[in-house]
């Protein structure tokens, strides 16, 4: 089977270290970043304490965690505000906005395979 031209390096090595689809997985493999993004992207330009409030079992630490990578990756953008008090807020990138249709895609995914995955782990640690 053939591989799409960005699965494969120079030297035909499928997912080599430098593959451009490896840094997609990379970018959401914390559990909580592609969280994030969703709320970004359907709330918009948002302050910790609301995502706090619409991100349930996140801790502030865990979600200024997961800012700071976020931000690091360049798929939010942190907008601080010359006032008193200090207020920032966090808004979406291009690029974050793009992660939008694949992350619905796999809660769409996890609504339809959610029950099948649990049922499996469940088996595999059994009795």
């Amino acid at each position: 089977m053939e591989q799409p031209d960005d699965m494969v390096d120079m030297a035909g090595d499928v997912f080599a270290a430098d593959c451009r689809a490896r840094i997609a997985f990379e970018v959401l493999a914390n559990r909580w970043d592609s969280v994030v993004v969703f709320i970004l992207g359907e709330g918009g330009p948002m302050r910790p304490r609301a995502m706090l409030d619409r991100i349930g079992g996140i801790s502030p630490k865990v979600l200024n965690q997961a800012l700071r990578r976020l931000e690091f990756n360049g798929l939010v953008e942190r907008r601080r505000y010359a006032e008193a008090p200090p207020r920032v807020d966090y808004t979406l990138t291009e690029a974050g906005s793009a992660l939008l249709g694949p992350i619905r895609a796999m809660g769409t995914w996890a609504a339809a395979y959610g029950d099948a995955v649990v049922a499996a782990q469940n088996r595999f640690d059994g009795p």
